[in-house]
């Protein structure tokens, strides 16, 4: 199979030629959910294209490299029990199908990829994340943002002194059969005994 050494910055100008096309629509007179799609496909494509530059600086040749490989993508394989499938590093995940209908998306920041390559990874073992840092860094909408791009349903519970186990088991047995996933804002705000009955629930 032949390789073209310029196949990366042919992408490139590919990408700059859709996204100066979507701002050009994006200043016309358009309806609201038609500005917020459009919007959503920009972010979406400036950070695809700023991948393109990253792996053409580095001169990524090959599949294996983890430059690419610490990217999220997506593929679709007939043969594997869910076809749509989400890859980032080792992790391997199910695409979710959920409609989010016409929402904004996060601007994806290195910190933003990191904090996803964590996510993704706990998911694959089978385990849950725990984004931690200050107030107003983005950790919970980093996690809806996720949740968006592999299309699962995230519902954000703010967590509170007031939590019970019977509040939790509710959520969690909501979550169970809706296949959601949970975000759990301010965790450490739960009383030290409910949270021993909680992993419980958990395990």
């Amino acid at each position: 199979m032949q390789m073209d050494p310029l196949a990366l910055q042919a992408w490139t100008a590919r990408t700059e030629k859709q996204i100066e096309h979507l701002i050009y629509h994006v200043r016309s007179n358009l309806t609201e959910l038609q500005r917020c799609v459009i919007v959503a496909l920009i972010t979406t494509d400036v950070h695809a294209r700023d991948i393109i530059e990253e792996l053409e600086a580095k001169k990524v040749s090959t599949i294996g490299t983890f430059d690419w490989v610490k990217q999220l993508r997506y593929y679709y394989e007939e043969e594997a029990p869910y076809a749509s499938q989400i890859k980032q590093v080792q992790a391997c995940l199910n695409y979710g199908g959920e409609y989010m209908g016409a929402t904004s998306r996060l601007v994806i920041t290195p910190l933003t990829d990191k904090c996803w390559i964590t996510i993704t990874g706990a998911l694959h073992i089978k385990l849950g994340a725990n984004p931690a840092g200050p107030a107003g860094t983005g950790k919970t909408e980093s996690t809806k943002d996720l949740a968006k791009a592999i299309a699962t349903l995230c519902i954000v519970f703010n967590c509170s002194d007031q939590v019970d186990f019977n509040l939790m088991y509710t959520l969690f047995s909501g979550l169970a059969q809706a296949g959601a996933w949970t975000c759990l804002d301010e965790f450490n705000r739960i009383k030290v005994e409910v949270l021993s009955v909680v992993a419980q629930q958990i395990l």
